[in-house]
């Protein structure tokens, strides 16, 4: 148990008394320290893994990286490596948003370009562009990765999961070129930095000696290249598809960590957009036309919703609509519109059910009637459709013929004989001299029971 785990039972327990965290942890250390309770650590055993021969392997990963910009924003890049096992000899490319599959392929290419072959495995993390599920070891691959791996016909090896350290050599290769390459420089545009990167490659990455193997790898690599499987030709997939984003249900996406959204009705099943920055304004586009949307500036915080006022629901548009077909019902006069307009401001909030109740309720009603209703709804400030309606029964209730009334007295059911003479049944009224003969007498018994009992 950690000191600060013992800190949060304590608060549990409401038995902390207002110490901090760091009394806890002193007080922890020293009770262990007093009665000899080690604190248990779990330590990984590691084994050192034997060279590879020439063109067995080479390991790939992703990395990313927030650079300064050269007007001074902050711009996240991202770029994917790949390292000879056996020469150590590596290969770097980078872009300026998120890798999709299609980049993925396209960087693999390159890099087999690069290389002058490809090598019989090629070890991965297991990463979404690459794998659906582990399956038991039967991989299961993305479509359009699991169809290039088909086509090349290399071994994939795939690292399980949280479990970086089996490919270590790309891993380490990922630190290497953020701390050595791109840690403090200034990002101008995509095409100098993939240059400064193979020149870097060239004067650094690979031509210095290498910590582990202490030889240099592009020495090693002139060895081992005539062991790479040779790619005849290079697959080019188009990458000019701009990434797109699902519509979710309230009209936004999400892109890089924040919500933008969209006018309403862009939603719709299964719709995907099409999103592109250019020089700090977000486009939002339709996938099918390109016709765009709408655009933000993008947002360099995190957990915002971007909202513009062109997406802000028209929430009076149909309000509007409804009330005025009510107005008509009601007459369609100048007191209708002054009636219904002080119910919407007296509730807002419920204006669609009032307008519902006091709809219903006028649709059988003479103008005559309704006319009375708002006169005296007006004239006694009763806005609610509540109050509309008792006015409207009420002054129906008066106008209602006297000879159209229903006659309810033929349809009372009589009382069956028995039960009339059950309303004809008279109750008895007795002496008040007979109860107080009956008590005396249930005195007296109580006595004489009192008296054998003390005998």
């Amino acid at each position: 148990m950690t000191s600060a785990q013992v800190l949060d039972w304590l608060q549990e327990r409401k038995l902390d008394g207002g110490v901090s965290e760091g009394t806890v942890r002193n007080y922890a250390r020293q009770l262990r320290e007093e009665c000899g309770i080690p604190q248990v650590k779990y330590v990984r055993q590691y084994e050192a893994v034997d060279e590879l021969p020439a063109g067995q392997q080479m390991q790939m990963d992703f990395g990313q990286i927030a650079l300064r910009s050269s007007i001074a924003r902050m711009v996240t890049l991202y770029f994917a490596t790949f390292v000879l096992a056996h020469s150590r000899h590596k290969y770097v490319e980078w872009l300026d948003r998120p890798f999709t599959t299609r980049d993925l392929i396209n960087v693999h290419e390159n890099a087999f370009e690069y290389y002058g072959g490809m090598t019989k495995e090629i070890v991965y993390d297991q990463d979404h562009l690459i794998l659906v599920s582990e399956n038991g070891g039967d991989l299961l691959l993305t479509k359009e990765f699991g169809e290039y791996q088909k086509t090349r016909k290399f071994k994939i090896y795939m690292c399980r999961k949280a479990d970086p350290e089996t490919k270590g050599k790309v891993e380490n290769v990922v630190k290497y070129v953020k701390r050595n390459f791109a840690k403090n420089r200034t990002f101008h545009n995509l095409e100098k930095l993939n240059e400064d990167c193979l020149a870097w490659l060239e004067r650094t990455g690979n031509g210095k000696v290498h910590n582990t193997t202490k030889k240099i790898p592009v020495e090693v690599f002139a060895l081992e290249k005539r062991h790479l499987i040779p790619v005849p030709h290079k697959i080019n997939i188009s990458t000019t598809k701009i990434i797109t984003r699902v519509v979710r249900k309230d009209n936004t996406i999400v892109y890089q960590g924040n919500r933008y959204a969209l006018p309403l009705g862009t939603y719709a099943p299964e719709r995907r957009v099409v999103v592109k920055e250019d020089e700090g304004i977000l486009i939002i586009a339709n996938l099918d036309d390109e016709l765009e949307i709408i655009r933000y500036p993008v947002c360099l915080e995190k957990g915002r919703l971007i909202k513009s006022s062109d997406c802000r629901r028209e929430k009076d548009k149909g309000i509007d609509t409804y009330l005025q077909e009510v107005a008509q019902i009601l007459n369609d006069s100048q007191q209708a519109y002054d009636f219904l307009g002080l119910v919407r401001q007296e509730k807002p909030r419920y204006i669609r059910d009032q307008l519902k109740i006091i709809k219903d309720h006028s649709l059988d009603k003479s103008p005559e009637i309704i006319s009375k209703a708002l006169n005296y709804c007006l004239k006694n400030r009763l806005y609610g459709a509540t109050d509309f309606v008792d006015s409207l029964n009420h002054f129906n209730h008066i106008h209602c013929p006297a000879e159209e009334k229903p006659n309810t007295e033929n349809h009372i059911q009589p009382l069956y004989e028995v039960d009339r003479s059950v309303l004809k049944t008279r109750v008895e009224v007795r002496d008040m001299n007979i109860y107080i003969q009956e008590l005396q007498g249930v005195r007296e018994c109580q006595q004489n029971l009192s008296n054998s009992k003390t005998i």
